[in-house]
């Protein structure tokens, strides 16, 4: 294809008869945290939500009334699909989708929306390829490529076309999410023509990084396996088109993290109130690595925010991990003695700072260990300053902010059976969630009897929730049952609810 001429395709790309120019926005609260200029390119405002119409559509418009007579077929874990379900419908034609099983319920409800015949097959993107080939072969149907395609390439490169006409100065670099490369091969062609001075960065999971491994190894290679968080670029080898113009025009691939990931979807919502997807935040997650590693300031920069075909329940999962991404919330492990008074002791050694999570579990008479997430500011070394203030209270404590076992599973399972917690009752409450709520309610609880166990979570509710066994010898339950109604907080006995025999007492 080294003869295609790209220049000239770009700039007579069909796509606009279903895709808009779509703006190119300042992120206002972002551009002033980073001390840099930061624009984004709002993709996630297309009709499906995603850059990948441009291209599905500037390719079947090319193909002659035979080819297209014969019906289309795709692979595609969600964004191409849509993109070229919509443009099968708009020309009255046949389509099947091949997506992984994995694929976002939102966006197969979507393809099947427009008309198209899903088909459900195998684990990644991949799988799905394999399985559309052969039952394109089968069916006589042209293969439409998500990002192994000059024209496809082309119609995606036209998102550049219009940063360049609507940003006409200086640009110091563009970041783009990479999955098969189409859509950076395309927005690098046509940048490094028009203004070559211009950096291309291409952004990619740390667990589907095609395009770095590359460009390190000098040729295409076939990742062992990718995660699929970032559904929307999990492809385990770059094309072999977008390698062959990208090798020569990109400048650098960054590589985030899930939590890096989760944060930078969290920065978009508070600068535009929108939700994009996790391939879709790609972009603002390395052009933040970008400014922390370089140490750059006053730059204009450009993001591509490409997608936002976001499955709602995946939400929990972003907002879980985006405050770790952010740095804004550290994870520890704390031994405390095991008796009355100790968690008051603990929050006091933390200081003036919010408690996001409060995990514990009697295991034995002597230490505790607890699990806190703890709210951070944005000054640099605090979170170890905090460290330091809690191990001079006389506390073991070990930092589990980037342990991946702690993080997606400890933090749930800090629990179990504790079969020496004596005289132990269990109890729900909740009080009115503020700065310092939590502190005030170990106060009031006092030094008197025993934390056996201890659940707390901020969830960004009105108010919080807790859940406690305390340790109350049967003689002094009347004074116990004084307390709880002097306590002013909501509250309800669970020491009889069948799910605390089951898998706690």
């Amino acid at each position: 294809m080294s003869d295609f001429p790209y220049l000239e395709k770009i700039i007579t790309a069909r796509v606009y008869d279903v895709a808009i120019e779509t703006p190119l926005e300042k992120a206002r609260a972002l551009s002033k945290r980073l001390n840099n200029r930061v624009l984004m390119k709002r993709e996630d405002l297309q009709s499906v939500f995603s850059f990948k119409l441009r291209g599905a559509y500037n390719k079947i418009s090319h193909l002659t009334e035979a080819e297209r007579s014969k019906g289309v077929i795709a692979a595609s874990a969600g964004n191409h699909a849509q993109g070229v379900a919509l443009t099968a419908s708009s020309f009255g034609i046949p389509a099947i989708i091949v997506m992984p099983k994995t694929t976002p319920q939102i966006k197969v409800k979507s393809v099947k929306d427009y008309g198209s015949e899903v088909i459900l097959h195998g684990s990644a993107y991949d799988d799905a390829y394999e399985h559309a080939l052969g039952l394109a072969k089968k069916n006589g149907m042209i293969f439409i490529h998500p990002y192994d395609d000059p024209y496809v390439i082309a119609g995606q490169a036209t998102v550049a076309m219009e940063i360049l006409k609507q940003h006409p100065d200086h640009i110091d670099a563009i970041f783009v999410p990479v999955g098969g490369g189409g859509l950076c091969a395309g927005i690098a062609t046509f940048v490094k023509q028009m203004r070559p001075e211009t950096k291309i960065i291409g952004v990619e999971p740390v667990d589907a990084a095609c395009l770095h491994a590359a460009l390190k190894a000098g040729e295409r290679v076939i990742l062992d396996q990718v995660g699929i968080f970032a559904d929307g670029v999990a492809v385990r080898q770059v094309g072999e088109e977008p390698f062959r113009l990208l090798k020569n025009t990109v400048d650098q691939v960054i590589l985030a993290d899930t939590d890096e990931i989760c944060a930078a979807i969290k920065d978009i919502f508070d600068d535009t109130r929108s939700i994009t997807e996790p391939a879709g935040a790609l972009a603002i997650a390395g052009l933040k690595k970008y400014i922390t590693d370089n140490g750059v300031e006053n730059q204009t920069l450009i993001a591509i925010n490409s997608g936002a075909n976001m499955n709602f329940d995946r939400l929990r999962y972003v907002s879980e991990r985006s405050e770790l991404g952010e740095n804004s919330e550290c994870l520890l492990a704390v031994s405390i003695p095991e008796q009355p008074g100790s968690f008051h002791k603990f929050c006091h050694s933390i200081g003036q700072r919010s408690i996001t999570e409060f995990n514990y579990r009697y295991s034995d008479q002597n230490n505790a260990q607890v699990f806190a997430g703890i709210k951070l500011n944005e000054s640099d070394g605090e979170k170890q300053k905090l460290i330091e203030r809690i191990g001079n209270h006389g506390y073991e404590v070990l930092d589990m902010s980037d342990n991946e076992l702690a993080k997606s599973h400890i933090r749930y399972m800090v629990g179990g059976h504790a079969n020496n917690a004596q005289n132990e009752l269990l109890y729900r409450f909740i009080f009115p969630e503020r700065p310092g709520a939590l502190y005030r309610f170990l106060t009031r609880l006092g030094h008197q009897w025993n934390i056996s166990m201890f659940h707390y979570r901020n969830h960004g509710a009105a108010y919080g929730r807790i859940l406690a066994g305390i340790q109350v010898p049967p003689e002094e339950f009347a004074e116990f049952e004084s307390f709880l109604v002097e306590l002013e907080y909501p509250y309800w006995a669970e020491t009889e609810n069948p799910a605390y025999d089951l898998f706690l007492k």
